[in-house]
Formats: C-alpha cells, structure tokens, sequence
C-alpha cells in the first residue's frame, strides 16, 4: 500500500487535473514531490477533511489558520506555486460540479473520503467571523467589522508593524534605498502633508486615523489642529496617550465616531489613508459626498486606497472569501478608475494619481519579518490561529502587489471652487523633489 504522501498526490492531481507544483508531506512522515520544492504539510486527515467539505480557498485557509495545514520552507515560494491551482481558480462551485462529471475526478474524490477518515465536517477555526451579508455598511456592522480587525490589542500591532504605529503602505525614495520602514512611513506622512499643502493654524480631518501617527506627525511638523476619527476603542486610547505624550492635547483630538457623523467641519484638508476600502461599494458614493461637504472651497482631499484590477464583468466581482472571513469582514476593492469616478460624482477635481503597489509589497514583506522575528510573542499576545492569519494574509498580499493583481493608489483631489481657482501650483508633483 502506498504511503499517505503519495496517495494524497496521486489523487490531488487527479482532481485538479495539473501536477502539484510543491511537495507534499504526510502525517505519517511520508514524502512526495519534487525534493527542492517547498513542501506543504498535512499534519492529519483532519486537514483533509477541512479541505474535501470546503473546497477551493476556504478549506485550505481553515486548514491552515487551525495548525492542520503547514508550509516547510519559503513561504513565499509556496503560495507563488500554488497561486495557479487555488487562488486564481477562486471557488467556482459550478467549476467544481462540472469536473465531478469526470468518473476518473468522482473515484479520486471517493479516495480522498476514505483517506481522509470519519465524513464529519470540522468545525470552523474560532477566528472565523461567521455572519449573514445581509446589511453591509450599516454603522453597527462597519462597527463589528473594525472591531474584529483592529481591536485584537495593541501590543500585536507594535510587533508587527513597530514603531511607527502606521498600518498603511510605507514609501521608499528608491528600490535600492535601505531606509527603515520607520523612516519610510515617516516619509509616506511627510508626502501626504506636501500633497494636502498643510500650513500652521489650518485644520485636518483624519479619517480612520488608526493609532494616531498621521494626526501627531501632522500636528507636530506641520502646526496644523488635527480631528481623528476611528470606531476602534482601542486604536483611540493609544492614541490619544500618544497625543498626551507628545503634548498635543491642544491641537490633536481623537474620536470614536463614524465618518457618516463628523459634523464639524468646514475642514481645510482631509487624509483619508487605507480606510476607503472599508466603505463598500454601496456607500462610496456617500462617503466621498461626506468628506466633500466637510471640506472647505479650495480645501483638499488625500485618498490612500487599495484597489483592484478591473473585470470585464464588473457585476461579478465577489470578495475574496479568506480576506471576508478573517481579515477584513465586509471590505471591499475598486478599481482606481471606479474611484476617480465616484469621487468626481461628489463633486471633487481629482488632480494627482500616484500609483505606489511596488511600495506597499515591501512593507508587507517589512510586517511579515517583525511577525516571524517574534512569532512565540505574537502568539501569546493573539492566539495561535490568529497569527497565523496575519502572516498568511501579509505574504499572499505581497506577492498579489508584486504581481499587479492588486495596487494601491493616492488620489489628491479638491473641492474646487465655482472661480476655478485650485489652490494647486502649476506643476504639482513637485513634492517629489
């Protein structure tokens, strides 16, 4: 009889109909594929299981985030090989229902039950947010949604992302620069004060203002009056300790508040860095018409956003399903001409695009080094499961950036007043001098 590797590969090559890309070891110490190829490990039928009654990207990340599933060896090596065979095939169950019409597919399949063991479903891993999409963007599950997110404590996201406390794409001044990713993100936020033309005594609105770094940096290098807005608790409490810290009580204050509720304004400026892309589709249009109405005539918009590659099908785009049950519940991607456009709709003159994805795969691979360097600390801080989350979702991000199936983008636009007078120079890109 065969070992368990070499079974498993046999007949998983039978059901996908192309040879596996990386080796594969067992739970009985069995191995099989190419020797030089990383190896995706089965620690137990359980995995199988996992994999067998939720087929496609949902079981293997189950089966992952639960310990059943491992990778040995570059991790990055692995998910690039298994890219073809499982992520861009996405969970087609009509797919799935048409190769089961292949006697050779359904006696691989009958295989892998018996091999897998007793046909009981595993329960789901508890980082699973499990929950109907019925009502996406209300302010009650927008609430949730941040919450699960970013409230999973402080002391995780100083490890990860260090000392900058800034949870968005870092910018290098070259490829070959060996600045810090301190250094680089200081100089993401010093771009953005450059784009909005932050002078002393203005006033900015920080929407999604995270740990606080935008707003200190602003307040502090800039002398301008900061509101940040943010609906997780605890981003809020560290961050106006750092406000307090840096003594900017008087000029920086931190909200627990729902952008749809900001009602202060007129503002002169508004950051809004990796927070659109949990707005939704649905609601862009009233989000983009919300900060429009917050700005004064002449006043600026910085939109740091990820977006997506268009389909020729737009109506069939569908959340993928590890980032909606783990990472980002109920979150959303745009192609950036789909934003430029909603934005105009508002009523803003977009000015400047500056797509900066390259930027943002090396600040992912930055967080995936603090994750691992730590990962014994990571773990107690979180759960098991949860860390590995992070660092599978930060990995397949990276290498989605590198590869151009995802991009991230700053949009500058201004709500130009009837005169046309913009306020901007002639030549805009200056701030990259």
């Amino acid at each position: 009889m065969a070992d368990a590797a070499s079974r498993l590969r046999s007949l998983a090559e039978q059901v996908l109909g192309a040879p596996l890309p990386v080796r594969l070891r067992a739970w009985d110490g069995s191995q099989a594929g190419p020797p030089d190829a990383p190896a995706l490990v089965v620690r137990n039928r359980r995995a199988l299981r996992r994999m067998l009654f939720k087929p496609g990207e949902l079981g293997l990340v189950r089966a992952w985030v639960s310990g059943d599933l491992d990778v040995e060896g570059d991790l990055y090596s692995a998910l690039d090989a298994m890219a073809g065979l499982v992520w861009e095939r996405g969970d087609d169950a009509r797919g799935l229902v048409e190769s089961l019409r292949d006697p050779v597919v359904r006696a691989a399949v009958r295989e892998l039950l018996k091999l897998a063991g007793p046909p009981i479903p595993p329960a789901p891993p508890r980082e699973e947010v499990r929950r109907p999409r019925r009502h996406l963007h209300t302010r009650h599950t927008d609430r949730q949604a941040i919450s699960h997110h970013y409230d999973v404590g402080n002391d995780f996201y100083e490890l990860v992302l260090g000392p900058s406390m800034v949870y968005s794409c870092a910018y290098w001044e070259a490829a070959e620069n060996d600045a810090t990713l301190e250094t680089a993100q200081r100089d993401k936020l010093e771009l953005i004060c450059a784009k909005l033309g932050l002078t002393p005594g203005q006033r900015l609105l920080d929407v999604g203002c995270g740990w606080g770094s935008m707003a200190i940096h602003a307040a502090r290098e800039h002398g301008v009056s900061v509101v940040g807005v943010t609906l997780s608790q605890e981003q809020a409490a560290y961050a106006r300790k750092r406000v307090a810290d840096e003594g900017l009580t008087d000029r920086v204050e931190i909200r627990v508040r729902d952008y749809r509720d900001v009602r202060d304004g007129p503002f002169d400026a508004i950051s809004s860095i990796g927070m659109a892309e949990h707005v939704g589709a649905e609601r862009y249009l009233e989000y983009a018409r919300q900060l429009y109405g917050q700005l004064r005539p002449g006043g600026r918009l910085l939109n740091h956003q990820i977006a997506r590659r268009p389909q020729r099908d737009e109506t069939a785009y569908e959340v993928d399903p590890f980032i909606d049950a783990y990472v980002f519940p109920d979150g959303e991607l745009a192609p950036i001409g789909t934003t430029v456009t909603q934005l105009e709709h508002a009523g803003f003159e977009v000015r400047d695009v500056e797509a900066i994805r390259e930027h943002y795969a090396r600040t992912l691979r930055q967080w995936v080094v603090n994750l691992e360097a730590d990962w014994d600390r990571a773990v107690r801080l979180t759960s098991p499961g949860r860390a590995r989350v992070w660092r599978l979702y930060m990995a397949a991000s990276a290498l989605a950036f590198e590869s151009n199936r995802i991009g991230v983008n700053q949009v500058l636009a201004v709500r130009t007043p009837e005169s046309g007078t913009s306020g901007l120079p002639l030549r805009t890109r200056t701030w990259n001098t």
